[in-house]
């Protein structure tokens, strides 16, 4: 399964972006969105930026993301019974 992630703009160089999400960062082509600028948060999916994101929709998936990672056992166990 595959996720689209929103993500700031923190380095930009024709269509060769720096994002960050979470503190995370990764390459990402802006190809689709020829009017991204450093500061903008796109959705990035499969390596390329796909539109742009409001802040308030990006701060709640983040904060989404942090209360399911929060509730991962720290062991890596899944669950799983042997």
């Amino acid at each position: 399964m595959c996720l689209a992630i929103p993500a700031r703009i923190i380095s930009l160089e024709g269509d060769r972006a720096v994002v960050d999400a979470l503190g995370n960062r990764w390459r990402a082509r802006t190809t689709l969105l020829p009017d991204a600028k450093v500061g903008d948060i796109v959705l990035v999916h499969a390596g390329f930026a796909i539109c742009e994101v409001d802040p308030q929709e990006a701060a709640q998936t983040w904060e989404l993301f942090g209360r399911m990672f929060q509730s991962e056992p720290a062991t890596g166990d899944l669950g799983h019974q042997g």
